[in-house]
C-alpha cells in the first residue's frame, strides 16, 4: 500500500491502514486542510468560498467524491460538483465559474487500484510548493475547524462542463476543422475505461470525424489495460487501426491530460512527438518560446530554435512547466508524456486542445500519419524506472552518482540530469509513484537502452 504527497496532490492506493495508503481518514483530512486554506485565503469573505469537483472514471471515484463533498461542505464551503470530467475540464470550471479552488479526483494514469486528490487555485491551475506543503501540515495536525449547522456549505451538479469543453477548443483560432473534416479521417479511440469516452469521440465528430471506433469506452474503470499510454500498454489499439485500415489512432489516460498518436500501420508517432508536432503548427503561427520539462525530448529545442525562438527546460510537474511558461512568455509548453499546454486556452495539459491542433497539423499534410513523423527527429528516449523500499536514500544515491559522472555535465534542479556529448540521462524521484525515474535519450535505441542500464547498475550497486 501506498501514500505520495506531493506537488501533483494526495496519491495513494485505496484501502490499509490510515497514513499508509487512502483511506477514508485520509481524504477527509486533506480535503478538509484543503478547504480550510481556500476558506481563509479568499478575498470576498462575505460569501462562502466556491471549489469546483469532478472525478475519473475509477472505481472508487464515487466513494471518494461523497467523502471529498462531505468534507468541503463540513467547513462551510459551497460545491460545484461536475461529476464524471476530465482534468482540463475541471481547470477551465474552476476559473469560469470564479471558484476559489478545484480538486479533481483522478490518479491519472496509475492503475485502478490508485485514487488521487488534485489541488487546485483559483485560476484553475496546480496550487504551488507553499501551499502545497500548507495542505500537508494542516492534515497532520488536524489544524482545521468544522462549521456549525447554519454555516454548512451547499451542494451544486453541473454537468454540462464538457460540452463547455469542446466548445471552446472549437473556437480557438488556430483550429481548423473544416481542414479536418475534409480530410475524412477514420479513426480509432482507446478511451481506457475512463471518462474519455464521455468526451473524446464527441470532439473528434465535433472536428468533422465522422468514422470514430471507440475500444474500451463504457466509463467502469476498470481499466482493459495498464493506463499509461506507453507502446507496450496500447497493442490493442495499434491491432485494431490495422485491423479498421484506420488513418490513426488515439489513446488518452484516464484522466484526459496525455495523449499518444498511432499511425495507420500500428506503429507508434511517438508520445514525445504529440508535443512536438503541436508546437511546431502553433510556431508556424505565431513566433515565442516553448518550455518543456527536462525528462523531455530534445526535439522541441531544435524545432523552437527553427522557427526562431528560445526552448527553456523546467522541473517535472505541470506546476513547474506552467511557472516556467509564464516566465519566458511561452507560446506553447508541455511534457514529453503527451501532455499539452496551450496558455491562451489554460495554463493545464489538455488532450482535447492537443487532439484539435495535432488535427489541424496533419490535415494539411496530403500523405499518411506514418509518412507525417519523418518530418521529425527520430530520437530514442528510454524510459525505465526502480521501485523504491521503505528507507532508502535516495539523495545520498544521487550524490554518489553525482560524483561518479562528475566530469560531464550536470543538472540538479529536478533530480540529476547527465550529458553524455549529444545524449543525456535523467535520473529523478516520481512525483506520483514510490520509483526513481531513468530516461534516457540519444539518436540510437540500443544507446539510450545502454545508458539508461549503465545507471540502474548505478543505483542499484549503491543502494545496497
Amino acid at each position: 500500500m501506498a501514500l505520495i504527497k506531493s506537488i501533483s496532490g494526495i496519491r495513494g492506493t485505496i484501502g490499509g491502514k490510515p497514513g499508509e495508503s487512502l483511506t477514508a481518514i485520509d481524504i477527509v483530512k486533506f480535503a478538509t486542510a484543503f478547504g480550510s486554506i481556500i476558506t481563509e485565503t479568499r478575498e470576498d469573505k462575505t460569501v462562502p468560498a466556491k471549489i469546483v469537483i469532478g472525478r475519473d472514471g475509477r472505481i472508487s471515484g464515487s466513494m471518494v467524491s461523497s467523502l471529498v463533498v462531505s468534507s468541503l461542505v463540513s467547513i462551510g464551503i459551497d460545491v460545484i460538483d461536475l461529476g464524471f470530467s476530465t482534468t482540463p475540464t475541471v481547470e477551465i470550471a474552476t476559473k469560469t465559474e470564479g471558484a476559489n479552488g478545484g480538486i479533481i479526483i483522478t490518479a491519472s494514469h496509475n492503475p485502478k487500484e490508485w485514487n488521487a486528490l488534485k489541488l487546485l487555485n483559483n485560476e484553475g491551475e496546480f496550487i504551488d510548493a507553499a501551499v502545497g506543503a500548507d495542505v500537508l501540515s494542516r492534515a497532520q495536525k488536524e489544524a482545521f475547524v468544522f462549521a456549525t449547522v447554519e454555516k454548512l456549505g451547499t451542494v451544486s451538479s453541473n454537468d454540462s462542463y464538457l460540452q463547455k469543453h469542446i466548445d471552446l477548443v472549437l473556437d480557438y483560432p488556430l483550429v481548423n476543422k473544416e481542414a479536418i473534416a475534409k480530410r475524412g479521417f477514420k479513426v480509432v479511440v482507446d478511451c481506457i475505461n475512463s471518462t474519455g469516452s464521455l468526451v473524446v469521440p464527441q470532439l473528434l465528430k465535433a472536428l468533422g470525424v465522422a468514422d470514430v471506433v471507440v475500444i474500451n469506452g463504457d466509463v467502469s474503470g476498470r481499466f482493459a489495460h495498464n493506463p499509461e499510454p506507453l507502446p507496450e500498454h496500447l497493442t490493442s489499439l495499434s491491432n485494431e487501426v490495422v485491423k479498421q485500415n484506420a488513418d490513426f489512432g488515439i489513446a488518452v489516460d484516464p484522466d484526459v491530460d496525455r495523449l499518444c498518436f498511432v499511425c495507420e500501420d500500428g506503429s507508434m508517432f511517438g508520445e514525445e512527438y504529440t508535443l512536438v508536432a503541436v508546437a511546431d503548427y502553433v510556431l508556424s503561427k505565431r513566433k515565442g518560446n516553448t518550455v518543456s520539462n527536462m525528462s523531455s525530448t530534445k526535439a522541441l529545442k531544435e524545432i523552437t530554435q527553427k522557427h526562431g525562438g528560445d526552448y527553456f527546460p523546467s522541473a517535472v510537474g505541470e506546476v513547474n512547466v506552467v511557472t516556467k511558461m509564464k516566465a519566458v512568455n511561452a507560446v506553447i509548453g508541455g511534457e514529453g508524456n503527451g501532455g499539452i499546454i496551450v496558455p491562451d486556452f489554460h495554463y493545464g495539459r489538455d488532450a482535447l486542445i492537443g487532439i484539435a491542433l495535432f488535427l489541424t497539423h496533419f490535415a494539411g499534410f496530403s500523405k499518411g500519419l506514418k509518412s507525417f513523423r519523418g518530418n521529425y527527429p527520430d530520437y530514442f528516449i528510454s524510459k525505465n524506472k526502480i521501485e523504491l523500499e521503505n528507507g532508502v536514500n535516495v539523495p545520498a544515491i544521487f550524490d554518489k552518482i553525482k560524483s561518479k559522472y562528475r566530469n560531464n555535465p550536470i543538472n540538479t534542479e529536478d533530480g540529476l540530469k547527465i550529458e553524455f556529448d549529444t545524449d543525456w540521462v535523467h535520473l529523478r524521484t516520481s512525483n506520483t509513484e514510490p520509483i526513481i525515474r531513468i530516461y534516457a535519450e540519444s539518436n540510437f535505441e540500443t544507446t539510450a537502452n545502454n545508458i539508461a542500464k549503465r545507471l540502474m547498475a548505478d543505483i542499484k550497486e549503491l543502494k545496497d
